[in-house]
C-alpha cells in the first residue's frame, strides 16, 4: 500500500500537547465531536479520516495496519508534529498500537477504545471485504444496531448520524480496512509499549468484548483497563461523558509524567 494523504482536521490551541484521534471502521473524524468539545481547550487535537472514509482518498486495497500507521506518521510529519498522545476506537486503536510499536519515539501515551491486539474471527474479514466490494457499505447497515451501539440507542439522532458516515464510506476503503484488520496481530509485541496505556471496553460490545480489550492493558508495561456500562462498540459516542472523563484523567497523568520524565 502506498502512502495515503489522510484528510484531517485540527482543533485546539497552538502550543498545547497534541492528541491524535483515530476513528473506527465505517466512520469519519466526526466520530470524535464530543471528545473535541470536551478536550480542545487543553489539547491540540488532530483527527483524521481512514482511506476511503470521510474525505480521505480511496486507493486500491488491500491495506495493512502497518501501512495505515505509516500514513498517520506521514501526516504528523507534514504537520511538523513530533511526539503525540494517541487515542483511537476499534481499528483506530489498532493503528495506535501499531504506531506505538513501529514508531515508539512518536507516542507519549496510548488509549485504545473498543479495540484489540488481535480481532476476532480473522478469516471472516476478507469475506466481509468481498461482500462490501460487491454490494457496497449499505450491506453493513442492518448489522450495526446492537454492534455499534446498544438497542436503546438505535432511535437517536446520533445513531442516524453514525449510519450516515457508514453509507458515505467507499466500498474499497471499507474493504481495504477489513483486510488490514484480518492481518493484524500484535499480541506478542505489546510488552514493548512503554508509554501509559488506557484500554476501554463497552460492557455490551460483541465485536471487541471486555476480555479482548483487557489484553491490551494487561500486556503493556503501564496499563489501565476500564469498562463502560450500557455501551457497545462506539462507546465514545454512546457514553461520551464517561469516556471523556477517562481520557482527561489518562492524558493529564501522561502529560505530567512526560514533563517529569
Amino acid at each position: 500500500m502506498t502512502t495515503t494523504a489522510l484528510h484531517h482536521r485540527i482543533d485546539g490551541p497552538d502550543g498545547a500537547p497534541v492528541l491524535v484521534l483515530g476513528p473506527s471502521l465505517g466512520t469519519d473524524l466526526h466520530l470524535f465531536d464530543a471528545q473535541v468539545d470536551a478536550l480542545a481547550d487543553r489539547y491540540r487535537i488532530v483527527r483524521f479520516d481512514l482511506p476511503g472514509h470521510g474525505q480521505s482518498p480511496s486507493p486500491a486495497g488491500p491495506y495493512t495496519m502497518r501501512g495505515l500507521a505509516d500514513d498517520v506518521v506521514a501526516l504528523l510529519d507534514r504537520l511538523g508534529m513530533d511526539r503525540v498522545h494517541y487515542a483511537g476506537v476499534s481499528i483506530g486503536g489498532a493503528i495506535g498500537q501499531q504506531v506505538a510499536l513501529d514508531h515508539p519515539e512518536r507516542v507519549l501515551s496510548l488509549a485504545a477504545m473498543a479495540s484489540a491486539a488481535r480481532f476476532a474471527d480473522p478469516e471472516s474479514w476478507p469475506k466481509r471485504a468481498a461482500t462490501v466490494r460487491e454490494k457496497g457499505p449499505d450491506a453493513m447497515v442492518a448489522s450495526r444496531p446492537g454492534t455499534w451501539y446498544v438497542p436503546s440507542f438505535s432511535d437517536t439522532d446520533e445513531a442516524r448520524r453514525l449510519l450516515s458516515m457508514l453509507r458515505a464510506t467507499t466500498a474499497e476503503g471499507y474493504a481495504g480496512c477489513c483486510e488490514a484488520i484480518s492481518g493484524f496481530d500484535v499480541r506478542d509485541r505489546l510488552a514493548e509499549v512503554r508509554v501509559p496505556v488506557l484500554a476501554v471496553a463497552g460492557a455490551e460490545d460483541p465485536a471487541t468484548p471486555p476480555q479482548m480489550v483487557r489484553i491490551i492493558a494487561d500486556s503493556a508495561a503501564v496499563g489501565r483497563f476500564e469498562v463502560i456500562e450500557d455501551a457497545a462498540h462506539l462507546l465514545n459516542v454512546e457514553q461520551s461523558e464517561q469516556v471523556n472523563g477517562l481520557l482527561a484523567e489518562h492524558l493529564a497523568d501522561a502529560v505530567a509524567g512526560s514533563r517529569h520524565g
